[in-house]
């Protein structure tokens, strides 16, 4: 079985090693990256893992498409033989990482649980700063484990998802959320579940992009999600730009609706990748170019706080308590005007 991951990155070298050992370990055997104007050494590093055969790099500078880099590159994507092959694909971030609670922790475990399927959502669950201040040369998943409790009612944002889906035809285009372009005359037979085993209806099939919230995604799999890090790491990506819209400055309205810290969640540890990580960074060449990354990343945060918009966020973000989860009264209030604004627009 071949399972591919998709993977659009720009100044992120520092944690690519333990990305990819992490989802070499949860069963992913293909990896296609694309990287775009990058200054910390992040292409290099990645032509150093085609060299070694563990990855497919593509640089993907442009012109891009009016939706965006990540966009451009998952068209790109679509026409190269890699991704024709693939039994399974899942296009990701390199801050989500795969936590398979099935059997074994693996993708294999996860499609014996789920015969029926061919797409599976696997919702986020949100992972907080954990007032983490200073960034460190440590693994995300170690270093950040206070997260969103289980049960999330707002914002609609903490229910999104990504969906691993069977490349039978049934869509013929890849997205950042979800496979897109289905085949009328396949998609009837199309099964979609999501990460707590329960079959999906037809508008999972064609537009969904986010999880029914109030209730649990999450006894099959998640998706563990790490938007911030360490403040001193936010600062930095609010320089690189949104991933979709990379001229939007990160700012604190994004901070706060991911900034989530009531539960402790360790069970993405369970899965050992500690000698896929051991056997990347036994490379003599791939342990000089993330030593190299981490040292850029420490230089570029000294470098952004000359200037006043990156020295004001970062103040604002010491300042800045983690999110509350919003109580069910007060999400009920929100989705009632969710749906009367849904409602006006379709009228």
């Amino acid at each position: 079985m071949n399972f591919l991951a998709v993977l659009t990155v720009r100044n992120e070298a520092a944690f690519l090693l333990e990305w990819l050992a992490h989802h070499r370990a949860v069963g992913f055997t293909d990896f296609l990256v694309f990287s775009n104007d990058c200054q910390d050494g992040t292409d290099a590093l990645l032509d150093r893992l085609d060299v070694m055969g563990l990855i497919t790099h593509k640089r993907n500078d442009g012109p891009y498409d009016k939706r965006g880099i990540q966009f451009t590159a998952l068209k790109a994507a679509e026409k190269l033989p890699i991704v024709r092959r693939a039994n399974w694909i899942m296009a990701l971030d390199v801050d989500e990482f795969v936590n398979i609670h099935a059997g074994d922790r693996t993708l294999p475990a996860l499609l014996a649980a789920l015969p029926e399927a061919t797409a599976i959502t696997l919702t986020w669950r949100l992972f907080g700063n954990g007032g983490v201040v200073h960034y460190t040369d440590a693994p995300v998943t170690r270093q950040f484990t206070r997260a969103a409790p289980v049960v999330m009612r707002w914002p609609w944002r903490a229910a999104m998802f990504k969906t691993l889906y069977r490349n039978d035809g049934t869509y013929r285009k890849l997205g950042v959320h979800r496979p897109r372009n289905p085949d009328p005359g396949k998609l009837p037979a199309a099964r979609w579940f999501d990460g707590e085993g329960r079959a999906l209806d037809d508008k999972f099939k064609t537009t969904r992009i986010f999880s029914n919230f109030g209730r649990s995604n999450y006894r099959l799999a998640q998706l563990n999600h790490y938007p911030l890090g360490a403040m001193e790491s936010y600062v930095v990506k609010a320089d690189r730009g949104r991933a979709v819209h990379s001229d939007h400055m990160l700012d604190v309205d994004y901070w706060v609706e991911r900034n989530f810290s009531t539960d402790e969640d360790t069970s993405i540890q369970a899965l050992d990748s500690g000698a896929e990580l051991e056997m990347l960074k036994s490379d003599p060449e791939l342990a000089r170019l993330h030593n190299a990354a981490v040292a850029w990343r420490k230089a570029r945060f000294d470098e952004l706080m000359l200037h006043e918009p990156y020295r004001a966020l970062f103040g604002r973000l010491l300042m800045t308590p983690p999110s509350r989860p919003v109580p069910a009264g007060a999400a009920r209030f929100m989705i009632q005007y969710a749906n009367k604004a849904r409602d006006a627009q379709d009228g």
